[in-house]
């Protein structure tokens, strides 16, 4: 299990899914605008790759503004949040 932001995009290089540096700035960017923590951001990256099948930068950070505006903490909520909003 990865603990860390990095540690997730190392992983995903491991798994051959490389991300290019401006998707990398726009993770970071999200993250700082949104003030959301590793995990919350891992699952909006997770979640944007199997959505969008390739790493969208305005998907991934209208999904991370969504989950901060309902002050979702864990994955379980932020699952609730997908399902309230028809997204699974």
């Amino acid at each position: 299990m990865v603990n860390s932001l990095e540690e997730y995009l190392l992983y995903l290089e491991e798994k051959g899914f490389s991300l290019k540096e401006d998707a990398k700035g726009f993770i970071a960017f999200g993250q700082q605008y949104t003030k959301m923590p590793d995990e919350m951001v891992i699952f909006s990256v997770e979640w944007t790759l199997k959505m969008q099948k390739e790493f969208d930068g305005s998907f991934f950070v209208a999904l991370l503004e969504q989950l901060a505006a309902q002050k979702v903490k864990t994955r379980k909520q932020a699952m609730q949040v997908l399902k309230q909003t028809g997204m699974i």
